[in-house]
């Protein structure tokens, strides 16, 4: 199997010592690099910054924690609020057929982050799926990740606006 080398994920994969990058971001809310797209009191949408596939965002809570069962309802109900907002979104923006939605709490199950809970939402396309992955071992992303952000965050502010 040939490997594509990404070395600059290390530093979002494994950090020790580091500040979560969830919460390096709502410190830097107002630098591009945060991808930050929506923050509200207790939750906030970002962009992935290593995609399954166009537009797969996260939802996260502001306070720092790993585990669901932690999250006050009312933190709950923000970040699935979030959730819907952001669908909306990107249906808007992008039109995809279907949705992966998800939470991979702790490192057995799959969390990347395991200290800082949050929901995967990654849009869908028939045929989304083709021989890169497959064959090459490689995922193919079209679109720059800003103009992503651009584009969805231009579809939430519109949601703002007809909610008055």
């Amino acid at each position: 199997m040939e490997r594509l080398w990404a070395p600059w994920r290390i530093e979002y994969i494994h950090n020790p010592g580091k500040e979560c990058f969830f919460c390096t971001a709502l410190k830097d809310i107002k630098e591009k690099n945060s991808l930050i797209i929506e923050k509200k009191d207790l939750a906030f949408i970002i962009m992935n910054r290593y995609p399954y596939n166009n537009g797969h965002l996260l939802i996260a809570p502001t306070r720092h924690t790993g585990l669901i069962n932690s999250l006050t309802d009312d933190e709950i109900l923000q970040m699935h609020l979030l959730l819907s907002r952001a669908i909306k979104a990107i249906n808007t923006a992008m039109k995809p057929q279907g949705y992966n939605i998800g939470i991979n709490q702790g490192k057995v199950a799959g969390a990347g982050v395991v200290d800082h809970i949050h929901i995967h939402l990654v849009p869908r396309w028939q045929g989304d799926t083709n021989f890169m992955p497959v064959l090459g071992d490689t995922k193919v992303i079209s679109e720059e990740i800003h103009r992503t952000a651009k584009r969805i965050k231009e579809c939430l502010e519109k949601l703002k606006d007809l909610q008055g």
